[in-house]
């Protein structure tokens, strides 16, 4: 298989960066081919520009976009490593998803019905949060972070969602529980 890891967090201390390696080394493990994008390190721009949005029009896609799709093509499996912030994607990958995700790449208009262009390729999302199951739970913001990225963006684009994990109350987890987490994810179904 061929595995794509697009990782967002700026600090290689914290716990989605223990994540993104150990997604890496269940990969190799299985002998897939795995690439990783960590938007950070590659300083990734994320702001979306009028010649941005005109590429997908005159063909003129710009080298940093046209690079990061080259490796969306390629994969079979997509695995997004993120926090949440704010109740959304960190900026540097929602710019990702804007710039990157265009119309004619990820998705299109047939006789104005939406198509997804990724179809035939699988997404994992394994996100990070601060607070609680149960407060998000509570106000339902965890249907709203699950309905706004998996269907309004992954889904929409064609992807197969096998996974979308929610660690919660990150901050406070004990070394224990975050050994847990990261031994659920290395028996997860990456195929």
């Amino acid at each position: 298989m061929k595995h794509l890891i697009i990782y967002a967090h700026p600090d290689q201390t914290s716990f989605n960066h223990d994540i993104k390696n150990a997604m890496v080394e269940k990969l190799h493990q299985a002998g897939d081919l795995v690439e990783v994008r960590d938007l950070y390190a590659l300083e990734f721009d994320p702001i979306l520009t009028t010649a941005d949005l005109a590429a997908s029009k005159t063909g003129q896609i710009p080298a940093d976009i046209a690079t990061e799709q080259s490796f969306i093509a390629w994969a079979d499996v997509v695995t997004f490593i993120y926090p949440i912030w704010w109740t959304g994607l960190p900026a540097i990958m929602k710019g990702y998803i804007d710039r990157v995700f265009m119309y004619g790449f990820a998705y299109q208009y047939v006789q104005g019905v939406q198509q997804g262009l990724l179809k035939g390729k699988k997404a994992i999302i394994i996100n990070t949060q601060g607070k609680s199951h149960d407060e998000y739970r509570s106000t339902g913001m965890d249907k709203a972070l699950q309905l706004t990225s998996d269907k309004g963006i992954f889904d929409y684009c064609g992807f197969e969602i096998l996974h979308h994990v929610f660690l919660a109350s990150v901050l406070q987890a004990s070394p224990t529980q975050r050994a847990t987490w990261l031994a659920e994810i290395a028996q997860m179904n990456l195929e």
